[in-house]
C-alpha cells in the first residue's frame, strides 16, 4: 500500500484516524479545499495551512488542458508548481464525464473530450489517466470512473458500474510510482444492488483507499443521504474512505456519522466568491443591506483571523464595492471553518463525545436565517 491508515479512535460510526502520505500526515476526518487548476481560488498555499488546510485536491482533466504535464514536470511536480508542500490528491476526469456529458464521448476503453476551452479532442483512457497523475507527483491519484447525472435509467447506471469498474482493475495494472497511491471510485446511483456489485469489486481489487462518488448529481438530500449511510457500511475498515463532492457543514458532519473520513468541494470558496458567509450557526449572504452596519464578526465563535480582524459591515462594504478583497477573506473564513470543525469532529470522538457535538453542531447550522447583531 502507498498509503498507511490507521484508526484511532470510534465513537459510533465515526472514526478518527491518521492518513500517511508521501508529503506527510493527514488527520482524518478532513476537508478537503478543491484547487481544481492548481490554485484554491483566492488563497494562497501560505493561506490555506494557516486555515487549517492538510491536503487539497486538483483535477485532471484541468490540468491536462493547461498547463500540460509537461510543464509541470518540469517544474518538478505539482507540489513545487503550486508551491504547496502538503499532501495532493487529483480526481481523475471521471466528475467531467458527468459536468461535460455534452462535449465526450464514452467508449468501452474511454472517454473523449472536446476541450471546453479551444474545442480541441482529448483522449483519457485509464492508463492514460494513471501517467498523468504519476507524472504530477501527487500524493492520492483517483482512477479513472463513469460518474452519470441523476436520475438516470437502470441501463445508464449499469454500464457505468461496468466501465467503472474495468477501468479500475486496468487503472492498477497501469501504476508504476509506489509513492502515488491510488483510490477506486464506487459508483451505482441510488440502486443498492448496484452499489453492492461495485463496491465487491472494487475492493477484491485492492485499491489503497475507497471513494464514494455519483452523489451530489442531481439527488434529493434525503436520498444522498441514505445512500452515503449505505454505501460507507459496504467499504472496508482498514481503508481510507472518502465521499466526493459535499461541502455543506451538515453534508460533512453527516458523512463523519456515517463514518467516512475525506470529503471535497468547491462549495466554500464558490461560496466565499459570491457573498455567501458559512457560521456555525446556519449562512447568509453578506450583500444584504441588514448587514451593511453589523459591527460583529462574520462567526462570533470563529477565531479564525477573518472574524478577529473584520466586521461584518466591513465586508458587506467590500463586496458592494466590488474589492476583491471580500472574495477573499470570506473564501478564508469558510474554509477555515470546516477545516476548525473537523478538528472539533476529530477530538469530540476521541474523548467520546461525538454523539452530542453532531447533535448539537447539526442543529446550528441548520437554523433558517442569520439576523444582525
Amino acid at each position: 500500500m502507498s498509503l498507511q491508515f490507521d484508526v484511532r479512535a470510534r465513537d459510533g460510526r465515526a472514526r478518527r484516524a491518521t492518513l500517511q502520505t508521501s508529503h506527510g500526515i493527514v488527520e482524518t476526518p478532513t476537508f478537503m479545499p478543491v484547487g481544481t487548476a492548481a490554485s484554491v481560488k483566492g488563497l494562497t498555499p501560505r493561506e490555506l495551512r494557516e486555515a487549517g488546510t492538510q491536503i487539497v485536491l486538483a483535477n485532471t482533466y484541468h490540468l491536462w488542458l493547461r498547463p500540460g504535464s509537461e510543464v509541470i514536470a518540469a517544474a518538478g511536480g505539482l507540489h513545487r508548481f503550486m508551491a504547496w508542500d502538503g499532501p495532493i490528491l487529483t480526481d481523475s476526469g471521471g466528475f467531467q464525464v458527468f459536468s461535460l456529458r455534452e462535449r465526450r464521448t464514452l467508449d468501452d476503453d474511454g472517454v473523449t473530450f472536446a476541450s471546453h476551452l479551444d474545442g480541441s479532442r482529448h483522449r483519457f483512457t485509464p492508463e492514460s489517466v494513471v501517467a498523468f497523475e504519476e507524472a504530477l507527483g501527487v500524493d492520492i491519484a483517483m482512477a479513472l470512473d463513469v460518474c452519470v447525472r441523476l436520475p438516470a435509467s437502470a441501463g445508464e447506471l449499469e454500464r457505468a458500474v461496468a466501465l467503472t469498474t474495468r477501468w479500475a482493475r486496468r487503472s492498477l495494472e497501469a501504476r508504476t510510482r509506489d509513492a502515488t497511491a491510488l483510490v477506486g471510485i464506487e459508483q451505482g446511483g441510488l440502486d443498492r444492488a448496484l452499489r453492492e456489485r461495485s463496491a465487491r469489486d472494487l475492493v477484491a481489487l485492492g485499491f489503497d483507499g475507497y471513494a464514494i462518488g455519483g452523489l451530489s448529481v442531481g439527488e434529493t438530500r434525503d436520498e444522498m443521504e441514505a445512500a452515503t449511510r449505505f454505501c460507507a457500511e459496504l467499504l472496508p475498515e482498514e481503508r481510507p474512505r472518502y465521499v466526493m463532492g459535499v461541502g455543506t457543514v451538515r453534508d460533512v458532519l453527516f458523512a463523519v456519522e456515517c463514518g467516512i473520513d475525506m470529503f471535497d468541494c468547491v462549495y466554500p470558496t464558490r461560496c466565499g466568491r459570491n457573498g455567501r458567509a458559512m457560521t456555525r450557526d446556519g449562512e447568509f449572504h453578506i450583500r444584504n443591506a441588514a448587514f451593511t452596519r453589523d459591527l460583529s464578526p462574520i462567526d462570533r465563535d470563529c477565531p479564525c483571523a477573518v472574524c478577529t480582524t473584520f466586521t461584518r459591515a466591513y465586508l458587506a462594504h467590500l463586496f458592494r464595492s466590488n474589492e476583491m478583497l471580500g472574495p477573499r477573506l470570506l473564501s478564508y473564513h469558510n474554509v477555515h471553518l470546516l477545516n476548525a470543525l473537523m478538528g472539533e469532529a476529530r477530538s469530540a470522538i476521541e474523548g467520546g463525545d461525538w454523539a452530542r457535538f453532531y447533535r448539537s453542531t447539526i442543529a446550528r447550522a441548520s437554523r433558517d436565517a442569520i439576523t444582525p447583531a
